[in-house]
């Protein structure tokens, strides 16, 4: 799809820093106007790319980058128009595709290059929560992984699904249904656009819902695999919910915590009966798995 001219901000850094703005400012900044992205490229520097829909309050961005980082960086941001093109592709170009266990998480642009024995799921977004480059989504990957190799599960419930990539990875692993909801209804249209895109539709029911408790979730469950990759603040309020959707010896998986939140995450879900079974550090994040 041709857009009309946008405009792109570039920081070049190193790894660390980059990984660091880019969640930053995908936090930061309104996902349906931006796409922001970091990675390597082919010279080996790592670079933060943020494309914006319309140009950008230049003051702003600076202020935020110097938030995020310091002052040197915030003067070393360029920014530039750039042709009309499909401007979130061409964020995505530079991204290598995310290894988690069996998955594989990739752009359309690395479609062919997937190994047939992977577990390939094409993800259009940018680099934020729900592509797999985020610490938090690939911690839950790799739960998953490590989970399904030890165990069999029949009820999937992902809460807060985005883009719909751990539902995806949920039914292709364990060729089990899957409830995916998420309390934006936009994002539900386009995580169920990517089901087609990724031939699982047929596994996976999707719901707007806000929290834990509508009834279209706590009906078909209990579940014995729950993923909630959100924030401490809705994980915290949902906690009792959340608990009683999990069978006797269900897993919740909890992400979107930093590990400082961590402690706080597994007070409030012990009081509720799960015990902590493993952690996931990864990329300045924590991801919980949890037994009921």
């Amino acid at each position: 799809m041709e857009t009309p001219a946008t405009t792109v901000a570039r920081l070049f850094c190193d790894e660390k820093t980059a990984r660091r703005l880019a969640t930053y400012l995908g936090e930061s900044l309104d996902a349906e106007d931006t796409a922001c992205a970091a990675f390597e490229d082919d010279d080996g520097r790592w670079q933060v790319a943020i494309h914006f829909r319309e140009p950008p309050d230049e003051a702003a961005l600076r202020d935020l980058v110097r938030l995020a980082i310091d002052d040197a960086a915030a003067a070393a941001l360029t920014l530039e128009p750039v042709g009309a093109t499909d401007w979130v592709a061409q964020s995505l170009a530079g991204l290598k595709p995310v290894p988690a266990g069996r998955v594989i998480v990739h752009g359309s642009h690395d479609r062919d290059s997937i190994p047939p024995n992977a577990l390939g799921i094409e993800i259009e977004a940018a680099l934020a929560f729900g592509t797999g480059h985020h610490g938090t989504t690939r911690g839950c990957l790799l739960a998953l992984d490590d989970l399904a190799r030890r165990h069999r599960f029949k009820r999937v419930l992902d809460i807060g699904t985005g883009s719909g990539v751990l539902a995806f990875a949920a039914a292709k692993s364990l060729r089990r249904p899957v409830v995916a909801s998420d309390i934006d209804p936009v994002a539900v249209d386009t995580a169920r656009g990517n089901a087609r895109l990724n031939h699982v539709a047929p596994m996976i029911r999707f719901v707007v819902a806000a929290g834990a408790d509508a009834r279209a979730i706590t009906a078909p469950g209990p579940y014995d695999l729950i993923f909630a990759n959100i924030l401490l603040g809705p994980l915290m309020r949902m906690a009792r919910p959340l608990s009683r959707l999990a069978a006797p010896g269900g897993r919740v998986v909890l992400s979107g915590l930093l590990p400082s939140h961590a402690n706080a995450a597994l007070a409030a879900y012990r009081v509720q009966g799960l015990r902590l079974e493993k952690r996931f550090p990864l990329d300045g994040w924590m991801t919980l798995v949890l037994r009921r």
